[in-house]
């Protein structure tokens, strides 16, 4: 039986047919669980949000030590069948510097929001979207949403110790714990969080600091010239 990525394990059923199923991140807690801390200034910081009303709508924060490669999920909010207006009041409260990564059908406009495209109507309650969904860029400059290519990235962040959890999140490890595949598929089901946890790693290249948003925002002052 040979093993998939992830100590995921395939049967074969008629000869033919692939057949695995297992959690997606097999990673012991006690290598990614973390006590609370602070983090020095210069460490830049990335949001990243999924959409949900029938789900929860979730969001987390991620902090990313450049040094070592290291990312840590420091912030989390998960609500269900609330308005933008309601989870951007929680999240203005994290920095209004905050650069925000969202899903491709953030350009979905929604009969709630009177046409206006998701990601618009939480960009004009004050929080610092970013102005493309959340991909990569292939070596071709082609934009990728690839699900697989999220997944595999953080699960090698876990594996090589540069992915850490604040053990306080207990939403966030509630889902870890349930996060599986089915006949090789991802279960859709209870990933809000894991899925908002994908998308702000996507666009970790976007991640600043405070610093850096005030700076590009503050006021210019031109030197006062003499006339002769």
């Amino acid at each position: 039986m040979p093993a998939q990525p992830g100590g995921l394990h395939t049967t074969l059923e008629g000869g033919d047919h692939l057949d695995w199923s297992g959690r997606v991140f097999p990673v012991e807690e006690s290598k990614l669980a973390i006590d609370n801390r602070e983090f020095p200034s210069h460490w830049p910081r990335v949001g990243g949000m999924d959409f949900g009303w029938d789900h929860p709508f979730a969001a987390v924060e991620l902090v990313w030590d450049r040094d070592t490669d290291t990312v840590y999920v420091s912030r989390t909010h998960r609500l269900k069948e609330a308005s933008p207006i309601v989870h951007a009041a929680s999240l203005r409260v994290w920095g209004k510097e905050l650069r925000w990564a969202w899903p491709r059908d953030g350009n979905r406009e929604t009969l709630e929001g009177a046409g206006i495209a998701l990601s618009r109507q939480y960009g004009d309650q004050g929080l610092n979207m970013l102005s493309e969904y959340a991909h990569y860029v292939e070596g071709t400059g082609q934009k990728s949403v690839s699900v697989e290519a999220g997944l595999m990235e953080m699960l090698q962040r876990m594996e090589s110790g540069r992915f850490k959890v604040f053990k306080h999140l207990n939403d966030w490890w509630e889902e870890f714990r349930l996060y599986h595949r089915k006949d090789g598929k991802v279960v859709k089901e209870g990933d809000d969080l894991m899925a908002a946890t994908r998308y702000a790693l996507m666009s970790l290249r976007f991640a600043s600091t405070a610093r850096a948003y005030h700076d590009f925002r503050r006021k210019l002052i031109y030197p006062k010239h003499g006339i002769a």
